[in-house]
């Protein structure tokens, strides 16, 4: 029947036909293709969303008729016919289907979308209804991540297996951004390729590579995961390395997934100077949490850099001592069932204290538990966590393995001294909870917090953890390590009241008790095993007064100035209370106005107390902004039990953090975005006599549509003892990425050490990037004094493929 085109959209020709068979069939025709991204169709969003029962069809077409079983449609010149069933959409010049043969079949700029959204185009689709072949030409998909399969023809064997011939296959677009054709930058072409639903994964025969669209590398048999899988079995891209103690290494990961919920990495560094590393990764997750396991394991001598010829330079890298097994073991797991309890654990542990430096061992320390180990620290621990609305409680234990340089060796690395385990307390258990009421106390917010821990050391440690008055003047060597017990209650209550010009009014109390028990002190002086408690009360008001003004259109500039006033009972910090908590503070605008400002339980302020600072913020232009905050604090006398014993030098002390005298440092805090490419921000601490104590800043700065650079600073300058016992520092690092010509580039990053004047680590190098492809390859030098074998200097090779995955990029 032709369609009147002088009639309205409603004279337009409409079945509806009660033919769940042709439905089905006609569904079943987005099985020649896995998921694509539909850049064009309208689907319904299921069934019954376009007003359609499940067994309906709708056509609309310039023409349709019935002759006998066969239902055909057919759109005149460039008008296609539109079909409309279970909320999938079909479009074609010509549509037909026999009831009798059960045969579907559509011509001419075939587009199917299914419920889902995925599309496939073909010149011609045929299927029969029991989903048992079916045969496409001219066939062309896109995936939802952006890659492309395009074939002469396609056909359906079975419902799990299609079969292509004359392929190519490609990650990256293949239009520009104005929808012009365009080479993809990596496409594998094929005589063949089967693409296996059940195993999910696609098959190639005789597949060349092309990169820019030269055929640079072949492969007589070749396959990858379905691109719509999330993970898959198979090899992922190797990693190649070069150490001057390994030599080259390659390294070669293999995912064997087991199931949806498990998979297995198997990796292996192969090295040409010593024996390959095994690493393994396990990960599995259940209902109600997961567990990820990782070890390596070699069996090798230690190498490292030696004076071989005792001219003060360690010139060679030579391996010493026995071959024997060497391994690391790095788990974590953690659990949330149902109801308001969560539990985890971690393991790690590692046989040589140079194994991740000397094989390069990638991201060895994570932080995946309830509390976390320092930089270069292991930590084991088991932990379990209780929260509800008003509630919170966690018990734990863990113990620490370090890492950490005590002492470089400056001609020999392999002979750093490194700090023993036994200086590290074993904690079990350490308990935190705290509590609220439902309603407010008193018009304002109370809080209930209680503490409670048992540490137990092998080795003696002196300073900082020990005061002065109780280190022994005299050799340590073969004292006992000092162990105690705390258990502390805290009731803090605060309310806030805002007066009629906007003042903000907050009044506050707080009371504090701990209760210590201390053991094995050293025993020339006379201390045994001691009992201590301790008491504190404090009131207080903290005040701000925010003042807003416009300063032009599309701008405004906040001040806020800010006091805090508190009077608390005398402190009582006995000398015979361990420091173990409470020895990195760092002043900031955040703990500048805390009641307790230390970060744990050990050490405290008393005394009256008084705090002021002020926040300038100004905003323009679409989130535009720049803030700065000055602050300091004012106490009543002077606390020296702050003060702390330099490493090494129990006599000498100094003030770690700048509250010991009457006056806090000044702390400035400032950032500012002026556009949405540059941002920066820093941080500083400043004595009274205006010498930088420490400071910390860093700038991101974008241009471009990919150019982008970061450089940081940072600086300590917090002990003022000179020489090599001395542990301030000073870093500048930056890092940043410049396109020179299209999709080329260069790369740098670089860590400079001020403190000794070296380049501690250092890369530059030359990049490709598009939208599917980056490679990158250049020099890089490291010269960290941790490492064993000394500066370690080569050619480096990074790639990352879409689809395909990378090198840990």
């Amino acid at each position: 029947m032709q369609r009147d085109r002088r009639a309205p959209d409603l004279g337009a020709l409409r079945y509806r036909l009660l033919a769940g068979a042709a439905a089905i069939a006609l569904a079943s025709l987005a099985g020649a293709a896995q998921a694509q991204q539909a850049p064009a169709a309208p689907a319904a969003v299921g069934p019954g969303a376009d007003g359609l029962t499940p067994d309906a069809v709708y056509i609309e077409a310039d023409s349709a008729s019935r002759t006998g079983d066969l239902i055909t449609a057919e759109g005149v010149g460039a008008d296609r016919v539109l079909a409309r069933f279970q909320g999938a959409t079909l479009r074609a010049g010509a549509v037909s289907y026999d009831l009798g043969l059960g045969i579907a079949t559509a011509d001419r700029q075939v587009e199917f979308s299914d419920p889902d959204g995925n599309v496939v185009f073909a010149s011609h689709l045929e299927l029969d209804s029991d989903l048992k072949a079916g045969v496409a030409v001219d066939f062309a998909t896109r995936f939802r991540n952006g890659a492309s399969l395009m074939a002469a023809t396609a056909v359906r064997r079975s419902e799990n297996v299609n079969e292509l011939n004359y392929v190519l296959f490609t990650p990256c677009p293949i239009c520009d951004a104005d929808g012009n054709p365009r080479e993809p930058s990596i496409a594998i072409q094929a005589e063949k390729v089967v693409q296996d639903e059940e195993l999910r994964a696609i098959l190639y025969r005789n597949a060349v590579f092309r990169v820019g669209g030269v055929p640079v590398f072949y492969l007589p048999f070749f396959a990858h995961p379905d691109p719509t899988v999330e993970r898959a079995s198979g090899f992922l891209v190797p990693i190649p390395s070069y150490d001057e103690g390994r030599g080259l290494s390659l390294e070669i990961p293999y995912l064997r997934v087991v199931s949806p919920s498990e998979d297995w990495l198997i990796s292996p560094q192969f090295n040409t100077d010593v024996a390959p590393l095994l690493n393994l990764q396990w990960r599995r997750r259940f209902a109600d949490g997961m567990i990820v396991a990782r070890g390596g394991y070699t069996y090798e001598r230690s190498f490292g850099d030696f004076d071989l010829d005792g001219d003060g330079d360690a010139e060679s890298n030579v391996k010493y001592g026995d071959r024997t097994s060497r391994s690391y073991f790095l788990g974590h797991g953690r659990f949330d069932p149902a109801g308001p309890w969560r539990w985890g654990f971690t393991i790690e542990r590692v046989s040589d204290k140079t194994l991740f430096d000397r094989y390069d061992v990638r991201d060895p320390y994570q932080d995946n538990g309830l509390y976390y180990g320092d930089q270069r620290r292991l930590i084991s621990q088991l932990f379990a966590e209780r929260q509800t609305a008003r509630s919170y409680l966690s018990i734990a234990a863990f113990d620490l393995q370090s890492l950490r340089v005590t002492r470089f060796d400056p001609v020999t690395p392999a002979l750093n001294e490194f700090e023993a385990d036994g200086a590290l307390p074993v904690v079990a258990p350490l308990v935190e909870a705290r509590w609220e009421p439902s309603g407010p106390v008193l018009g304002g917010r109370l809080r209930l917090r209680g503490s409670a821990v048992a540490l137990y050391r092998d080795d003696y440690v002196g300073g900082p953890v020990l005061r002065p008055a109780i280190i022994p003047a005299g050799p340590t060597l073969g004292l006992p390590g000092v162990d105690s017990r705390r258990i502390s209650g805290q009731a803090e209550w605060r309310r806030t009241l805002i007066s009629p010009l906007g003042v903000r009014w907050e009044p506050f109390a707080d009371v504090r008790a701990d209760f210590y028990s201390v053991g094995d002190l050293p025993p020339m002086l006379g201390l045994e095993e001691e009992a201590l408690s301790r008491g504190r009360a404090t009131a207080g008001l903290d005040i701000s007064y925010p003042l807003f003004r416009s300063i032009g259109p599309g701008a405004d500039l906040i001040l806020e100035p800010m006091a805090q006033l508190s009077v608390s009972t005398a402190s009582d910090l006995d000398p015979r209370i361990p420091i173990e908590d409470s020895q990195t503070l760092e002043l900031d605008e955040s703990s500048l106005f805390r009641t307790d400002r230390f970060p744990g339980y050990d050490l405290y302020e008393g005394g009256p107390r008084l705090t002021i600072g002020a926040r300038a913020t100004m905003r323009w232009n679409e989130g535009r902004q720049a803030s700065l905050f000055i602050g300091r604090s004012y106490r009543a006398d002077e606390e020296p039990a702050f003060l702390t014993p330099v490493p090494d030098l129990p006599a000498q002390l100094y003030d770690p953090t700048g509250l010991a005298s009457q006056t806090s440092d000044w702390v400035v805090q400032g950032s500012f975005s002026p556009s949405d490419r540059i941002r920066g921000w820093g941080h500083a601490t400043f004595d009274a006599s205006g010498e930088i104590r420490r400071a910390e800043t860093a700038v991101d700065g974008r241009w471009g549509r990919r150019n982008l650079a970061t450089v940081s600073y940072i600086i300590d300058r917090s002990n003022p003892l000179a020489g090599p016992l001395n542990r301030n520092y000073e870093f500048v690092q930056l890092s940043g990425q410049q396109f020179v010509y299209g999709n080329w580039g260069v790369a740098a990053s670089g860590i400079a050490d001020l403190e000794r004047d070296i380049i501690t680590r250092s890369e530059v190098g030359l990049l490709f990037d598009d939208d599917c492809f980056r490679f990158e390859i250049g020099y890089r030098r490291d010269n960290t004094r941790v490492r064993p074998t000394g500066p370690s200097e080569g050619v480096y090779v990074r790639l990352n493929l879409a689809t395909f995955g990378g090198t840990g990029y």
